[in-house]
């Protein structure tokens, strides 16, 4: 049976990395990676924020079906909810693959509602340590509320000073050891919070006052800091690779690295534009790299369009584990593709947000954008950057492309009004783009 590995970065750029052309020698580990595998260069995330994504990666499907998954709503003014949350009665990646024999853990950042209602072992893991919450501190591991928030298995665990990148690393090898003793296939779900802020690197030594009592702050950091982010996040992926190679693992463990959106201020997303919480190219496409053995050719590129919820369906379909019926997913594996990397398919890509009232629609070459009420088309295989709208020169396309965007909108319902309550940014925080 196939093992599964799911590395999942916070808010790194398309353009972070090496192998996407990234400016600065930050991941050689992950460049190594793509060399030894395949990466995808049009390969997109499920929203442009953050745990809509997870949403959407946990259930195979588009998070809108779910209230919890609007937007942005996973902060700690939600704790105790009932309703902002990932269901314990909804099918899962962890769930499906459990009920098959295998062994599954989320190592890193939950982000899917707070206990006593929701949680990482009410939705399939059979072993959590990580926050609960989106973005907190790397050595006090405090919250953006002020509050402690790192736990294994529901408790409070406490490390304080260890950097959250080393000490995800940490269990993550320690977790890799121990499925190597046992020889039972395993779901290794591993969510690093780095790159996010705050701005705190492994050579700082200890956390910030003033970080730890406003996290949402976007003051502070640096171009180089951020790299070190990355190193750090870049380090721990190596040393996973390696304990695979180590353990006997690694040719029959598939491992999918890959972010929840688009960059941040300091992020590399050249030559896309814009960034987190944009439906523009820079807040959604994101790095995709897949290693598997020898069963993938080495250094393979693939065109191929794909989404975070894919990758759901693709390790589904790689154990032989269909959905469940009364939940079909919206993903469409991967598999065909890892097979043979010269082959693609048509694929449509929905993409809605109530911040600025952004919906987008991706098919073939062509995207659909609505912003504020404006409309834009671009052709993406000479306009990456978005730079030349078409909208004009084509009404027909553009009038298709909406109607099939309402045409979606419609199966899902209107996005709650109250979820723009708990977005990372309000609108004035915002950095012009």
């Amino acid at each position: 049976m196939t093992n599964f590995i799911f590395i999942l970065a916070d808010d790194l750029g398309y353009a972070d990395l090496g192998c996407y052309g990234g400016r600065k020698p930050v991941s050689p580990n992950l460049d190594r990676m793509a060399a030894r595998g395949i990466r995808f260069t049009q390969g997109y995330s499920n929203s442009p924020v953050c745990s809509p994504t997870r949403f959407g990666l946990i259930t195979g499907r588009y998070q809108y079906r779910l209230r919890g998954a609007a937007e942005e709503p996973m902060t700690g003014r939600f704790r105790g909810s009932t309703e902002i949350g990932l269901p314990p009665s909804h099918p899962t990646l962890p769930s499906l693959l459990r009920e098959r024999g295998y062994r599954t853990a989320l190592i890193g950042k939950w982000h899917l509602g707070y206990p006593p209602h929701f949680g990482p072992e009410k939705s399939g893991y059979e072993y959590h340590i990580g926050p609960l919450s989106g973005g907190v501190s790397y050595f006090s591991h405090v919250d953006r509320m002020g509050k402690h928030d790192l736990v294994r298995d529901g408790e409070p665990v406490h490390y304080d000073g260890h950097y959250l990148t080393d000490l995800l690393t940490d269990e993550a090898e320690t977790y890799l050891r121990a499925r190597a003793g046992d020889r039972q296939p395993f779901l290794l779900s591993l969510h690093y919070t780095a790159p996010h802020w705050p701005w705190e690197t492994r050579a700082q030594g200890q956390s910030n006052p003033e970080t730890d009592q406003d996290i949402r702050h976007l003051d502070g950091g640096s171009v180089h800091v951020y790299g070190e982010m990355i190193k750090a996040l870049d380090e721990g992926c190596g040393r996973v690779l390696k304990a695979l190679d180590d353990l006997g693992l690694a040719d029959d463990t598939v491992v999918i690295f890959t972010s929840d959106n688009g960059g941040e201020r300091f992020s590399d997303t050249w030559p896309l534009v814009g960034g987190k919480m944009d439906l523009t190219e820079g807040g959604i496409r994101v790095p995709y790299i897949v290693q598997w053995g020898d069963r993938i050719a080495p250094g393979s590129v693939s065109a191929q369009h794909c989404m975070t919820m894919d990758w759901t369906a693709t390790m589904l379909d790689i154990a032989g584990v269909p959905a469940h019926p009364d939940y079909p997913f919206d993903g469409v594996s991967m598999l065909p593709v890892l097979r043979d990397p010269a082959q693609a398919f048509p694929r449509e890509l929905f993409w809605r947000m109530n911040y600025r009232g952004q919906r987008a629609l991706r098919d073939g070459a062509w995207k659909y954008l609505a912003i504020e009420g404006n409309e834009y088309l671009f052709d993406l295989s000479v306009d990456e950057r978005e730079r030349a709208n078409q909208a004009h020169r084509q009404p027909e396309r553009v009038a298709s492309m909406r109607g099939r965007c309402d045409d979606w909108d419609a199966v899902f319902g209107a996005i709650p009004a109250d979820a723009r309550s708990e977005l990372v940014y309000t609108e004035k925080d915002m950095p012009s783009r």
